[in-house]
């Protein structure tokens, strides 16, 4: 357990490669070096393997790969999405889109998800907030936890979304709210009322309320688990004793063979640090809390280094990656599962902040590139991945780049909801579709590939434009390349003399065989590979 581990034997192999054959990293300037060789010579006969711990395995001998590492997560904002009843949606919200959306929008829509290559959707709150303004249609101050929304649904509808999600092989996480609520909370089943305050409320006594609601829809609709928003306002014992309940409930219903609702994927917004997410998500190795967070750390800098953060911060070299790579893996206990994404709907959309950054919209061929380039990323992550409605044909906001400070609320143009627009299902133009089905492809090969979800990583290149990693999982090894500059370059590796090792690419099936015992791989401008070693 734990991929930090697995990381030893392939760096102790990569340190002897580096300092026979290699030379140090070569450094360029924001726009490339015209395509000359680019880092140290790599000999693939030493990218072996890993001698040491191995991954686990089943019975049959086979590798075990987690389940959640593997999670293609579509994240919904159910009251902006889809419009699927006219008689539902709240009509009033955060940013721009018509604030219609409710549970048969998301049904009417799942055939499209489904063929992103997605194996997981989760929705933002839809318990029922007993209200009709635009804080309730956000979802995210409930005062029934355990009844749908009537502007979202009904139960009932609710129970077809889930059941047409999981026909289609998709797991559904709901949104978890509790550290805080609405005033007035309704109290569970059981009569189990929160303590303390609306916000945040108190623990431990608030434990057997919110075990009571992070139970009961795993039965009532056989979800798969849980997205916890604000995760950083209950404590980590808290968080242990929360997810145990689940853990059992999804024992329980596996020894009774359900197929649904026995994943108990619980994943938590902590929007800080490593160390703080380390300490208030994750617990310790000794005592562990939650076994998944998303990598904020981690989005921001592929943000900064492919656009801009939102408050400006831009021009990361791409060894910012591997910086955030080796700080998670530093900071982070064994049994972290990082979830990275790239926008969500308290961020600005990626193609706002490629504008932002002054690299161009929509007309441009490089915003699309960029997109490409972020995607490709997620796909070699090793853990649980998400990506935000809307991301998958470049979304963004017309008119919008710069950051609103004058009434952004009544424009829906504030940062932290701007990103919450109408969502799009069909009627796709040509580079809509080009980087949907780009996305999709490379979804796909993360699913056929356990080295990119699951895999091992040995950083081989990280220099101010090119980031490489080998991924390594149960004999599979895979080379991801990442060129960030705006003009091509090549990685060259060395092969030992006799080496028949060559490197394909899984896209466009290219063959890298070499001569005179090298190697070399070209990158076009913010362009990426994915090679697998032979």
């Amino acid at each position: 357990m734990g991929v930090r581990l697995r990381f030893f034997g392939v760096a102790r192999a990569l340190a002897f490669s580096l300092s026979t054959c290699g030379t140090a990293p070569a450094t360029q300037g924001p726009s490339g070096d015209g395509g000359a060789p680019h880092g140290p010579l790599i000999d693939p006969r030493l990218i072996a393997p890993d001698a040491g711990e191995r991954p686990a395995t089943t019975d049959a001998g086979e590798p075990t790969r987690d389940p959640v590492n593997g999670l293609r997560i579509y994240q919904i904002m159910v009251e902006a999405f889809q419009d699927g009843d006219p008689a539902r949606g709240f009509g009033t919200g955060y940013g721009s889109s018509v604030h219609l959306g409710d549970l048969k929008g998301v049904t009417r829509a799942l055939p499209y998800i489904a063929s992103l290559g997605v194996n997981a959707i989760w929705l933002t709150p839809i318990f029922d907030s007993e209200g009709s303004s635009a804080l309730d249609a956000t979802g995210y101050f409930a005062r029934n936890y355990f009844a749908i929304d009537p502007h979202f649904g009904t139960f009932d509808d609710a129970r077809e979304l889930v059941d047409a999600a999981h026909a289609l092989g998709l797991y559904v996480f709901f949104d978890g709210v509790f550290g805080h609520h609405k005033s007035g909370v309704r109290a569970a089943p059981s009569g189990a009322l929160p303590l303390g305050r609306d916000n945040p409320v108190s623990y431990p006594g608030s434990l057997p309320f919110y075990k009571e609601v992070a139970t009961y829809w795993i039965d009532a609709l056989e979800i798969d688990g849980w997205r916890l928003d604000q995760a950083y306002q209950v404590p980590p014992e808290a968080w242990r004793e929360i997810r145990t309940a689940v853990e059992a409930k999804c024992a329980e219903r596996r020894a009774a063979a359900k197929r649904w609702g026995t994943l108990g994927y619980m994943v938590a917004e902590v929007w800080k640090g490593a160390r703080e997410i380390a300490r208030a998500a994750y617990g310790t190795r000794d005592a562990p809390a939650l076994l998944s967070a998303f990598d904020f750390p981690l989005r921001d800098a592929l943000v900064e280094v492919l656009a801009t953060l939102e408050d400006g911060t831009r021009g990361k070299p791409a060894s910012a990656l591997n910086a955030a790579l080796a700080e998670a893996a530093a900071t982070y206990p064994a049994h972290a599962r990082p979830n990275l994404m790239l926008t969500n709907h308290d961020t600005v959309r990626f193609g706002d902040l490629i504008q932002r950054a002054g690299f161009g919209g929509k007309e441009t061929s490089d915003y699309w590139k960029r997109h490409k380039a972020a995607f490709s990323f997620l796909a070699a992550h090793t853990g649980p991945i998400t990506i935000y409605y809307g991301d998958e044909i470049g979304d963004e906001v017309p008119d919008f780049a710069a950051q609103v400070s004058g009434n952004c609320v009544r424009r829906g143009l504030c940062d932290d909801h701007v990103s919450r627009t109408s969502g799009q299902v069909s009627g796709f133009d040509a580079r809509q579709t080009d980087l949907k089905d780009a996305l999709s492809a490379l979804l796909r090969l993360r699913d056929a590939h356990p080295a990119l979800a699951h895999g091992a990583r040995t950083n081989l290149v990280a220099t101010d434009t090119v980031f490489a990693d080998l991924k390594s999982f149960a004999g599979e090894r895979i080379v991801y390349a990442l060129n960030v500059a705006t003009a091509p370059t090549s990685i060259q590796f060395s092969r030992a003399p006799g080496s028949r090792a060559r490197l394909r690419d899984l896209i466009d099936g290219t063959v890298f065989i070499g001569a005179d015992n090298r190697i070399t791989v070209s990158l076009d401008a913010l362009g990426f590979r994915l090679l697998r070693v032979e």
